[in-house]
């Protein structure tokens, strides 16, 4: 059984995929639900030690932001083989 993210403990994890794992870094995507309302968390942990800390967290609070982040990704894409 893997282990589950380790988030704020004021954060209530519902889901999470994992993206990659290794034995020093660890990015998830995780469903969240906290002060009231839910987001979706990119995560991005570092190993240190016996415990992750969290190196880079970037959170989409609603469909319409994730639509603009998205179209500004697909935008690039064509451009990641070159000129």
């Amino acid at each position: 059984m893997e282990e589950r993210p380790p988030v704020s403990e004021r954060l209530k994890v519902l889901d999470y995929f994992t993206l990659f794992k290794s034995r020093k870094w660890w990015a998830a995507v995780v469903l969240l639900e906290g002060f009231g309302k839910r987001q979706i968390g990119l995560y991005m942990w570092v190993k240190r030690g016996d415990s992750w800390r969290r190196k880079h967290k970037f959170v989409i609070q609603d469909e319409e932001s994730w639509e603009v982040i998205k179209e500004a990704v697909e935008r690039f894409l064509p451009k990641l083989a070159g000129p």
